[in-house]
């Protein structure tokens, strides 16, 4: 697991002084938590790469920036390739001979072959740039899923890309919000790709490369599209075909000799990867985090579950006073807002597993795969509704409208009388359009949430309803939210971050799960399920969804009522947020008469993103050293 960056000059036959080259490597050391043991530096008189790197196979010496084709290409990488070996295999019948056993050179060779299709046969998560020498052309891909993240900043021919934001802000010196993106980030609770808070910078959509020729803009195009289509078959060779592909996808992640762990919940993804790894490594090391909140810990089912398995298991207990200690670090790792309580708990479980492993495997990405999120079931409970004549529907829906709020059946029928594109954007929806109106000072009517999924949405409108939520979110909510926290707060404690279920063999078995065999019994994952149930212990299979859960509610109205409310009022955002409007939900929160939890959270997390990169409130040199980066002096 690495890091970069990198800088391709607007002329030709640029120069690169000293000055500017110091500068580059000074950005690269804001991001050395993602590749501690390790940095190269290759330049000539258009592009600069620095890199770095994170050990875990002894034997690999792959160093990087790679020189390759004779030195006509040079690469850097970010990620990991489970399948090189084959695809080494393959390329050595075709004359290609290999001097190292790194899966870089393997990349390299790819793409000798290949060219840009090479990038579709990579099974893994990467972020890559190549730069042609000779023709004076670079290239870069980012992942099917969106694990490995990729910015980038192109203006006036020069283009500056990284692993993390807050090394192409050190360049540019660009700190300007994007207004729109905010505006996203409100409804969404993260900012969708390819934007990102900061006006200019980009991120590289997942399962696209590019292509940047001098003098010329970027070019991106979509290697790899996740769709669904769903096939009939028999149920039980469908559950033995998703048994047998995820053992295959664990076993091809664990390929480290740097020692490896799992993430361990109470919920059936992370106790199913747990089960399916422990028989590749029966010493494996599991990780838990949990809250002295009732409903809010599921450190217990997780010991129960370790216990039974036969493998070691670490947990913790975070407190209200360790969650707001945490934050201005953990927003300094972010880059960017992100309003998903579940973030933090993920930084403290990867702080306690950094101390153990190098790697650690987690269970993102089945729930958008396997449709694992309750909500999926909406548009069964609603199928009567599909029936109706749509002038009825108009009927019902202001007929629900004028109902008293609380009212027992209004929620229902005004969901079930609105369409899902409406309703759905994805998995979490906090403010809408006239919310935000009000709360922000800046509102841009042409930038509704509903015109960012309108597009996905017209693609899949021939899918089951349930698929066409599932598409969205892997589209939007996945890399948005999931991927960018699981990436973010491992690299945070220089912990790479494996995820089986979201390999594109084990996707080819899920786009095509028949919805109704899916969605049984009331469940949701219902093949998933059945496949765990041979190594699964009992207790977890049919267990409720929680994730990592988090007493905000609770906290918000006690313990961080007061540290919430200086936030608000210490703010110097007041130029982008109605700070009354956010006053007044707190309040109000407070009292208990409604939960606007997620609402505040929302709010809270931007403004500390605020204190963090605009105002630089935090003295963040501890976090750059790795000295104490959980408690920051304002």
């Amino acid at each position: 697991m690495c890091g970069f960056v990198g800088v391709l000059l607007k002329e030709k036959e640029g120069h690169f002084c000293e000055e500017h080259l110091k500068e580059i490597k000074k950005s690269s050391d804001l991001i050395n938590h993602r590749g501690p043991d390790e940095k190269g530096f290759y330049h000539d008189s258009m592009v600069a790469l620095s890199f770095r790197r994170l050990s875990l196979l002894d034997h690999e010496n792959g160093q990087q920036p790679w020189e390759f084709g004779d030195g006509r290409f040079w690469m850097v990488f970010n990620g990991e390739v489970y399948n090189f070996k084959q695809l080494r295999n393959q390329l050595e019948e075709k004359g290609h001979h290999f001097n190292t056993t790194s899966d870089t050179e393997v990349i390299g060779a790819m793409f000798i072959e290949y060219g840009v299709k090479a990038f579709r046969e990579l099974r893994g998560m990467f972020a890559i740039i190549i730069w042609d020498s000779r023709e004076k052309i670079l290239y870069g891909a980012r992942d099917s899923f969106g694990i490995k993240p990729f910015y980038y900043y192109e203006s006036d021919g020069e283009l500056i890309m990284a692993s993390e934001k807050k090394s192409i802000n050190y360049l540019t010196q660009q700190y300007i919000i994007n207004e729109r993106a905010l505006q996203h980030y409100m409804s969404f609770q993260y900012v969708p790709d390819p934007m990102s808070l900061t006006e200019g910078i980009q991120r590289l959509e997942p399962g696209h490369y590019f292509v940047k020729e001098w003098r010329e803009p970027i070019k991106k195009q979509r290697y790899f599209h996740a769709t669904f289509e769903p096939v009939s078959g028999n149920e039980r060779q469908i559950i033995r075909s998703i048994h047998d592909v995820l053992a295959d996808s664990v076993e091809k992640h664990m390929q480290s000799d740097a020692p490896l762990g799992a993430f361990l919940s109470g919920g059936i993804d992370s106790t199913f990867i747990v089960a399916l790894a422990k028989e590749v490594n029966p010493d494996l090391k599991t990780f838990s985090v949990g809250f002295k909140v009732d409903g809010y810990s599921e450190i217990d089912v997780a010991k129960q579950s370790a216990k039974e398995m036969g493998v070691k298991n670490y947990s913790s207990i975070i407190t209200a006073e360790d969650y707001v200690n945490a934050l201005p670090a953990i927003m300094w790792h972010m880059d960017d807002p992100l309003a998903d309580p579940a973030c933090i708990p993920l930084y403290f479980v990867a702080q306690e597993a950094g101390k153990h492993v190098k790697a650690v495997l987690s269970g993102e990405g089945a729930d958008e795969l396997f449709g694992g999120y309750s909500i999926y079931r909406e548009p069964l409970s609603l199928k009567y509704f599909d029936y109706m004549p749509k002038p009825l529907l108009r009927i019902l829906n202001k007929l629900a409208a004028i109902f008293p709020e609380g009212m027992k059946g209004k929620s229902f029928l005004e969901r079930g009388t609105t369409d899902l594109q409406k309703r759905y954007i994805g998995n979490a929806k906090i403010f809408e359009e006239e919310e935000k109106e009000q709360l922000l000072k800046r509102y841009h009517k042409e930038a509704k949430y509903e015109k960012w999924t309108s597009a996905l949405y017209e693609y899949a409108k021939t899918f089951h309803k349930v698929n066409q939520m599932q598409y969205v979110d892997i589209h939007t909510w996945l890399p948005g939210d999931i991927l960018l926290k699981a990436d973010k707060m491992t690299m945070a404690h220089s912990l790479e971050l494996r995820v089986p279920f979201l390999d594109t063999d084990v996707f080819e078995i899920a786009r095509r799960l028949p919805v109704k065999s899916n969605f049984t019994s009331g469940t949701t994952k219902a093949l998933l399920r059945k496949a765990a149930e041979e190594i699964v212990p009992g207790h977890v299979v049919n267990r409720k969804k929680l994730g990592f859960p988090v007493p905000i509610k609770f906290w918000l109205r006690n313990e961080l009522y007061s540290w919430a409310k200086k936030l608000i009022n210490d703010s110097e955002s007041t130029y982008m947020i109605n700070k009354q409007v956010a006053l007044e939900l707190l309040d109000t929160h407070a009292t208990g008469k409604k939960d606007y939890s997620r609402k505040l959270w929302t709010i809270l997390m931007f403004m500390q993103w605020h204190q963090v990169f605009i105002e630089q409130a935090y003295d963040m040199s501890g976090v750059i050293t790795g000295a104490n980066p959980a408690r920051m002096t304002s």
